[in-house]
């Protein structure tokens, strides 16, 4: 019973999460509905038994795609001043969605405890008795699919040092660095000794 409710409540708060992301005038607000949707939609892997997937979403979404998404917005001409005048009116928001987030995780591991939801594909894996599937998809990731997957990192390889090379930019009044005439240089061509007279000084 607690895991239908676990999943209705999920599925509610990811629907709702996902149309305060697009209906948020504030882009900021709309980057943080969009992280509270990921974490229901892991939620919502977990309930199933695809827990890498479940985890794949929260560190890979949350932690590198939902934060790149924030930086871009904050880089935006976004008057910050104006929304801090404000922000004592949405503190009760927020501890109700800090709230909220706390009983989701806890109703989910209670979920998880009780089994979860039985469907076909988790009654096929618990009837086969063999690893769990994340042991499964590493065994046939890095053994019959090894050189899909070092093709892949290659080709993100090439795509960031492409990435890098187009966005450089040659300027004019920075003075380059010539490696190989630093190494060639010699200490007498760099230091010139001289013996001055008293009262004469140095030229240079």
């Amino acid at each position: 019973m607690i895991q239908v409710f676990v999943f209705y409540l999920f599925a509610a708060l990811v629907v709702a999460s996902g149309v305060m992301t697009i209906g948020s005038r504030n882009p900021v607000h709309s980057v943080l509905w969009l992280i509270l949707a990921f974490f229901n939609a892991a939620g919502l892997f977990l309930l199933i038994g695809a827990e890498f997937l479940a985890f794949l979403l929260v560190i890979v979404y949350v932690g590198a795609v939902a934060v790149l998404f924030l930086f871009v917005v904050m880089m935006l001409d976004v008057d910050f001043a104006a929304l801090r005048a404000g922000i004592a009116r949405y503190w009760p928001l927020g501890f109700g969605l800090a709230g909220v987030l706390l009983v989701e995780i806890v109703l989910a591991v209670l979920a998880w405890n009780a089994g979860g939801i039985e469907t076909p594909a988790r009654e096929a894996v618990q009837a086969a008795d063999g690893p769990s599937n994340i042991e499964a998809l590493g065994q046939l990731l890095y053994t019959r699919y090894l050189f899909i997957f070092e093709a892949a990192g290659i080709v993100l390889l090439v795509a960031m040092i492409g990435a890098i090379v187009l966005t450089r930019r040659r300027r004019s009044d920075v003075r380059p660095q010539n490696v190989s005439e630093q190494v060639r240089r010699r200490p007498k061509d760099a230091v010139r000794l001289t013996q001055p007279t008293v009262g004469q000084g140095v030229d240079l």
